[in-house]
């Protein structure tokens, strides 16, 4: 069986057209045999087209996209995919960028982006730490109000009227373990 390369192009909506094309015609010019194409937002739903094309690829087989962007919502994201390819034994390709990593230099610059995205997180938990700190030091940082503790009332007055804890948590927005929790609380 002879190793495909197979593509993904993505746009965020149906305006961008012009953009998917553009995409899918740089694809075909790498060599793709096959692309995979959606027009879906990737911070807000599903994509399934990227499920299937994951889904599709073999041992050998090389997957294409243009842009980084285009397949991942982050660098931890791009990260998690470039893992679920390399335990199939599937090469990824990113054309803007000229990755590859069949070559020692693609997995060096892809593991490069990996640790500054690392970085990146670490340096934005201690800026959030500090800045929580300093708010808990001036009073004005109280925490997250308990969401159930606040509604126990409710959550104990609906499974008097014979609501399931599924139906409590769905009418109040809290889940279903807070549900159980709560009325352990007041029984």
């Amino acid at each position: 069986m002879t190793a495909a390369i197979v593509g993904y192009a993505r746009t965020s909506t149906v305006d961008q057209e012009a953009g998917l094309e553009a995409q899918e015609r740089d694809l075909r010019q790498a060599g793709c045999s096959k692309v995979f194409s959606e027009q879906v937002s990737s911070m807000v739903t599903a994509r399934p087209q990227l499920e299937a094309a994951l889904e599709y690829m073999r041992e050998g087989d090389t997957f294409v996209v243009t842009r980084p962007d285009r397949l991942a919502r982050s660098t931890a994201d791009l990260l998690g995919v470039a893992k679920r390819l390399e335990d199939k034994c599937v090469t990824l390709r990113i054309l803007s960028m000229q990755i590859d990593t069949s070559s020692p230099n693609g997995k060096l610059m892809l593991t490069i982006l990996g640790g500054i995205a690392e970085f990146e997180r670490e340096l934005m938990l201690e800026r959030q730490r500090e800045g929580i700190a300093k708010a808990k030091a001036e009073g004005k940082y109280k925490g997250r109000a308990p969401t159930a503790r606040r509604k126990a009332a409710d959550i104990i007055r609906l499974k008097k009227e014979g609501k399931t804890a599924d139906q409590i948590g769905a009418e109040l927005g809290v889940s279903r373990s807070s549900v159980f929790r709560m009325l352990r609380e007041h029984s």
